[in-house]
């Protein structure tokens, strides 16, 4: 398949699953996306438009042994960002997984955020 036609299938995708999650201030949008090397989590508040809180592979506070986007990296990311909303006081989210499909990598992250404490 031609890489023009990957992306745009990607975008579509990205499109149908945004069109249905709406992330508010007692629900943020929990938004992931997987990188070749990295993984970010953003908690967004879609009614002012602002990032509540993040967590990526990339920052000083990660693990140095959490390098990649893999699935024990994602594990680990899954439960700093449980952490981090927590901190901002966030109980329960709205998962946005771009357009990524829910399996591997990404399932791997959305348990371990539920098994830290947030609600989906």
């Amino acid at each position: 398949m031609r890489p023009e036609k990957k992306n745009e299938l990607a975008q579509k995708r990205r499109w149908r699953v945004r069109n249905k999650l709406t992330g508010t201030a007692a629900r943020p949008r929990m938004s992931v996306k997987f990188s070749g090397q990295h993984i970010y989590v953003q908690f967004i508040d879609d009614g002012i438009g602002r990032t509540l809180a993040a967590v990526s592979t990339r920052d000083k506070s990660a693990p140095k042994d959490a390098q990649g986007a893999n699935v024990a990296t994602a594990t680990v990311t899954g439960r700093r960002a449980a952490v981090a909303a927590q901190q901002v006081k966030i109980e329960s989210v709205v998962f946005d997984r771009g357009s990524a499909r829910f399996h591997g990598k990404v399932k791997a992250l959305a348990d371990a955020a539920r098994e830290a404490g947030l609600k989906f």
